[in-house]
């Protein structure tokens, strides 16, 4: 009997087998890495050539970037709605969107997207992780350029209408960090972008770089904040030529950098001035925030700047707040119907590496029109750095024969309609000192930017992307209504718990 039970039991795992060569269970396929770091609540693997090479979505959800994500040509990430990613700060974190890739981050305003430190509330400082950078195919005026700030992208083409993706209803916090001295990612860096890149309804804060740096492109953007940034709030350089509408830029008085703090900084091109194409923004109610008049321990120019609690102490230099505007190196920079208010310098036009900037603006190819100035320390210099009010046109020595600077002299020319008050207090803003509980940037009733005409007749500003409004700065007025930054928008990140 056992010799039937045994004989049954071989020919039965003899079947088996015979079953197995026949049907082999087919192996499990292998788990692509760049898969599995998606499918986790970390993006990235903490190197810095980490690439994503299809097509992502990132669920809303609270992640922590490691390392240097490129998201290469042909691949496109998107991330939903009130994602919150955190940049990881051992690892530098960053993520650069190279020559025909994309990013899709469309935020809304109650569930914006948030790039911010991955440090505990109350220790982040800037610089914490790298940053976001948009490289595009449109043109600049040196061809071809290695991004700023250390990653390997290369930006610039011939496709002025290229498409990076959208960045809409988004905040980047803490961004900025020194990989090398004097070299770091800016909050938000935007290398050759297109004009058909939609940007609109983005803060940058806490930046330990610029907030906005544009070189080159043709991208327009609306609704932008500059907020408590290290350097300067809108950089535009290698032949940027996009509108850019409804800005504010606030500055802390205890924070400037040692390369000297603009709201705006524009340039050509350093090396030749007057390359193709020449950079030429054009700007619209934008609001400028500056150090004088938010802090009594302010002096004009150097004696108050210390980093205070946003010192991150990780090599980058203080130094000192210069101006509201400053055009420099060939540039063509137009801005219309702003307002600007407590700085040391209202605005520097100035003829640096031999440009000729102050004839562009002569000849009517820089335009600061309606533009209304307060307490400024200085209404305006030629040469970088002086804080004085003095004819140059070299931006090195002063004639001191004259009354004024070219500067001075430009902005209160009759025909560009521009208005210079002593005291802030005369453009009756409702709470114009970011150091004070409840600041607000809005004009009161009865305000002198309030109730304008004609203020889009130059043909740089009649084009339909511009809202025809009727007042000077970023806000209609101080009414909740009127508040664009509400909801989306936050003045505290470094307490917020994420």
């Amino acid at each position: 009997m056992k010799r039937v039970v045994y004989a049954i039991m071989t020919a039965v795992v003899l079947m088996t087998l015979a079953s197995c060569e026949k049907n082999p269970v087919p192996p499990v396929p292998p788990v692509e890495t760049e898969q599995l770091i998606f499918n986790t609540n970390e993006i990235g693997s903490g190197i810095q050539e980490f690439e994503v090479k299809e097509n992502h979505t990132i669920k809303k959800g609270v992640y922590v970037l490691k390392g240097w994500v490129y998201i290469t040509d042909g691949a496109t990430l998107t991330i939903e709605a009130g994602t919150v990613i955190k940049g990881d700060k051992d690892t530098k974190a960053a993520i650069i969107v190279e020559r025909g890739g994309k990013i899709i981050a469309q935020g809304t305003e109650d569930l914006p997207i948030v790039f911010t430190s991955n440090q505990p509330a109350g220790s982040r400082k800037p610089g914490d992780w790298g940053g976001i950078v948009i490289c595009g195919k449109a043109s600049n005026n040196k061809t071809e350029m290695i991004i700023e700030g250390g990653p390997r992208s290369k930006h610039g083409g011939n496709d002025d209408a290229d498409n990076s993706g959208v960045l809409s209803y988004v905040r980047i916090e803490f961004a900025g960090y020194p990989f090398k001295t004097d070299q770091e990612i800016n909050g938000l860096t935007m290398g050759s972008v297109g004009s058909g890149t939609k940007l609109d309804h983005i803060q940058v804060s806490y930046s330990n770089d610029d907030s906005f740096e544009w070189f080159g492109g043709t991208a327009s953007a609306k609704y932008i904040v500059s907020y408590y940034g290290w350097d300067d709030d809108f950089d535009t350089d290698a032949g940027f030529r996009g509108n850019i509408q409804f800005g504010l830029a606030v500055r802390d008085p205890r924070i400037a950098d040692k390369s000297i703090s603009n709201g705006f900084e524009s340039d050509n091109n350093s090396d030749a001035p007057n390359q193709l194409p020449i950079t030429k923004p054009v700007f619209s109610n934008m609001t400028f925030v500056g150090p004088i008049g938010q802090d009594p321990q302010f002096e004009n120019t150097t004696s108050y700047i210390t980093g205070g609690t946003n010192n991150p102490n990780n090599g980058s230099k203080l130094g000192q707040h210069q101006a509201a505007m400053q055009i420099r190196r060939g540039s063509n920079l137009n801005c219309y119907n702003s307002l600007a208010f407590g700085y040391p310098v209202g605005i520097a036009i100035c003829n640096d590496k031999g440009s000729q900037t102050q004839s562009a603006a002569t000849n009517g190819n820089v335009n600061i029109k309606n533009v209304i100035f307060a307490q400024m320390g200085i209404l305006g210099s030629d040469k970088d750095g002086s804080f004085k009010d003095s004819l140059s046109i070299n931006a090195s020595t002063f004639d001191k024969t004259a009354a004024e600077s070219f500067s001075s002299s430009f902005f209160k020319k009759a025909g560009n309609s521009n208005t210079l008050y002593s005291n802030i207090a005369n453009l009756s803003l409702k709470q114009p000192n970011s150091l004070s509980a409840g600041a607000s940037w809005g004009p009161s009733a009865g305000s002198p930017l309030t109730g304008k005409v004609n203020l889009f007749t130059d043909a740089n500003v009649s084009v339909s992307f511009f809202d025809k409004v009727n007042f000077i700065g970023a806000f209609r007025s101080d009414l909740s209504t009127d508040n664009w930054t509400a909801k989306w928008t936050n003045f505290n990140p470094q307490t917020t718990i994420y």
